[in-house]
């Protein structure tokens, strides 16, 4: 690719090798990008010299006009610094942190009497603040604790000295059902107040091992005094404190604060959660998404959230748990990847927050955009198959007989991933004898695609068989050989349990590799599926149909209305072939039953006919 000037010619082979950040720029003199580099000559320069990258990376070099750069001592200082250039600018290629959800925090606040309370507002005034959590359930639940150990107010009251002492409140409810202690009219002082605010801090903090630790000991030394009363109160506490850690706690390895990073992406974006572990419990959780702008790797992204991160939530952690390696190194920070054990499960359990929030973000935008996921499985259809164009129009065909009887052959369609059932076609097979698939096939095809083309009709951008490499030569056949024309033919493979087990695709046909959990697996077994149910659907309606009026249709003077009478009695032919005379004559009067009596014994023998 030419370089757009002499001067970004100059200035690229001039770059040092050594760590910094560069700055992008366009002839409007905006900043267009910003990236970090453990060597800026070898970064900058392969935006110029790669020629694999992708529509957007070259876009965005289309549009440098100049650049510019700082060179820092370490890695990590490259990354801090690019992660507040962003911040600060903003730049149009540079992935798009997504976080605009507002997730709940725990407040204590600063006031006299302290209140705990959940908020998804942080004031900067001298309030502690815990979190925020990914789950409204546990900060509720971790309320929930706290108030039925310790009687906290929940009321709003500015409960100032003077404002007590003129005796200006009086108690509510609470306080009737034990759930505070009255502060407002001065039955509890600050400090015995801030002594259960003491012991709240540490149940969010995590520290619920030491708190429970201290209880117990307490309860022993009460009960040494033979203040059993007293001793029963803290007993209830414990046990509720013991309940609660047997839901909460991850590990009991893990005794220092720790941080672990689950990574997922998708083709445009990437997802990072955040847990932080302390005293072996989940004190924080949080996730985020980046939109990705150009051809970053999931190595820098992740360096980049995980910079971010821990500096929205500051905290004292001494070792991160990563999945994978990063370039970038943080500075005083152990960096583990775990293959196995205790750690491995906290990984795990990032790492399932980070998918789970990654489909719940799906979910959002298919809800916002339903077409989205349609196209982007036939996007990934056409991709695996090499298509010219996107499959928006896919015909599926399929037959059905036993053992050649009332053979029928049917196609469906789907129109931009969706079944348009204007468009089904049903086809009773004429030119075929007995039980041959594929010339049923070779029927219902041609018979489709020449009447599309004498209408002048569109044809599909895919064709889908319901077999395997036979069907799909002889629909080669007739699409090419008879018709001259070209569409690309895919087969659906079943296997014994009649379940959709392989795709093919080319001639001679190959296996398509498609995992059966994959969307795209799914989107054609529904299509197969699809045809089945409906070929299926016909043959029946027409094999009970040639079997209930097939016989009847002969016999003169029975019409439609006598017809349906006497198969909604007799259930069948059988039935009504061995009644009797009076029987009949009950369902359709004296004259029609005699017709249908004589009808079904004019060929028996008089032996047989007085049995």
């Amino acid at each position: 690719m030419n370089l757009q000037t002499d001067k970004l010619k100059n200035v690229i082979a001039s770059l040092p090798d050594k760590p910094g950040v560069y700055q992008f720029i366009n002839k409007k003199e905006e900043i267009i990008y910003i990236g970090k580099a453990k060597s800026l000559k070898k970064r900058v320069s392969s935006y110029f010299t790669n020629k694999s990258h992708s529509g957007k990376t070259n876009v965005l070099v289309k549009n440098i006009a100049d650049l510019k750069y700082i060179i820092v001592d370490t890695e990590g200082d490259a990354l801090l610094l690019e992660n507040n250039l962003i911040k600060e600018h903003q730049p149009r290629y540079n992935v798009m942190l997504k976080d605009d959800k507002s997730y709940p925090s725990i407040c204590i606040s600063n006031e006299a009497f302290p209140r705990i309370f959940k908020t998804r507002k942080l004031i900067n005034d001298g309030s502690k603040y815990f979190g925020p959590y990914t789950s409204v359930w546990a900060v509720n639940s971790l309320l929930e604790l706290i108030h039925e150990l310790y009687p906290i107010r929940t009321c709003k009251l500015n409960l100032k000295k003077e404002h007590i002492d003129f005796k200006k409140y009086s108690v509510c409810l609470q306080y009737h059902i034990h759930k505070c202690n009255g502060p407002c009219i001065g039955s509890e002082t600050e400090e015995e107040y801030e002594k259960y605010i003491h012991e709240a801090e540490k149940i969010i903090k995590g520290e619920v091992n030491e708190l429970s630790k201290s209880i117990m000991d307490e309860i022993k030394l009460l009960s040494k005094e033979l203040r059993f009363e007293e001793a029963n109160v803290l007993k209830q506490k414990y046990e509720i404190l013991e309940n609660y850690k047997a839901k909460s706690i991850i590990t009991n390895t893990v005794l220092e604060e720790t941080e672990v990073f689950g990574y997922d992406e998708d083709e445009n974006s990437s997802y990072i959660n955040m847990l932080r572990i302390s005293k072996g419990s989940i004190i924080l959780g949080y996730t985020i998404e980046y939109r990705k702008r150009t051809d970053e790797t999931k190595e820098d992204l992740l360096a980049s959230a995980i910079t971010e991160l821990r500096r929205k939530f500051p905290g004292k952690t001494k070792e991160i748990i990563l999945p994978f390696e990063i370039e970038f190194p943080i500075e005083s920070i152990n960096i583990t990847i775990p293959q196995r054990g205790d750690k491995k499960k906290l990984l795990d359990l990032s790492t399932q927050n980070v998918k789970q929030y990654k489909f719940d973000r799906l979910k959002q935008r298919e809800k916002l955009n339903p077409e989205q996921r349609s196209t982007a499985i036939l996007k990934n259809l056409q991709e695996k198959l090499k298509l010219e164009k996107l499959p928006m129009t896919i015909d599926c065909f399929d037959n059905s007989n036993i053992s050649g009887s009332d053979a029928v052959g049917a196609c469906v369609v789907f129109k931009k991933g969706k079944p348009s059932k204007k468009d089904y076609r049903k086809y009773n097979i004429k030119t075929v004898k007995g039980p041959d698939d594929y010339e049923s096939m070779r029927e219902v095809v041609r018979r489709r695609y020449t009447r599309l083309i004498k209408e002048e009709a569109p044809l599909p951008d895919l064709i889908l068989t319901d077999g395997g490499v036979g069907q799909m030569e002889v629909v080669r056949q007739v699409v090419e050989n008879e018709l001259n024309t070209s569409i690309p033919i895919a087969g659906l493979v079943k296997n014994k349990k009649h379940i959709t087990h392989e795709i093919l695709f080319g001639f001679p046909p190959k296996s398509i590799g498609i995992s059966p959990n994959d969307l795209l697996f799914k989107f054609l077994a529904n299509i197969q599926n699809e045809v089945h149910r409906f070929a299926i659907t016909f043959h029946r309606d027409k094999r009970s149909k040639s079997q209930k009026t097939s016989e009847l249709d002969n016999i003169p003077g029975i019409g439609e209305k006598s017809k349906i009478e006497l198969m909604k009695h007799f259930k069948s032919i059988k039935r009504l072939q061995n009644a009797d005379l009076d029987e009949i004559e009950k369902i359709v009067g004296k004259n029609r039953a005699s017709k249908v009596y004589e009808y079904f014994r004019r060929d028996l023998k008089p032996s047989e006919s007085n049995i």
